[in-house]
């Protein structure tokens, strides 16, 4: 299955990153590991997969405008998740 990596999917993955770490963040406890292994899972796979993509490797000097603007509307939708559930509360 081919995953396209689009404004869209990255809204998806932050609006999910920030819902299920705020979820996990009080469960973690002080193991370092159980932080790592959330991080790696929750944020950074999500990321991977739906932001940036599994595409051919381009030039690092060349910035690429469109993945730019997909981490930034990644970085915005999981600030306005969090945002909200500070906003109503539970």
């Amino acid at each position: 299955m081919q995953i396209t990596p689009s404004p869209v999917t990255a809204a998806a993955a932050g609006v999910v990153s920030a819902l299920v770490m705020t979820a996990l963040w009080p469960r973690l406890g002080d193991d370092s590991l159980y932080w790592v292994l959330a991080f790696l899972l929750v944020i950074a796979l999500p990321v991977h997969v739906f932001v940036v993509g599994f595409g051919r490797a381009r030039p690092a000097s060349s910035a690429d405008p469109a993945m730019i603007r997909r981490v930034a509307v990644w970085l915005v939708a999981g600030l306005a998740t969090v945002g909200i559930g500070l906003l109503f509360g539970r």
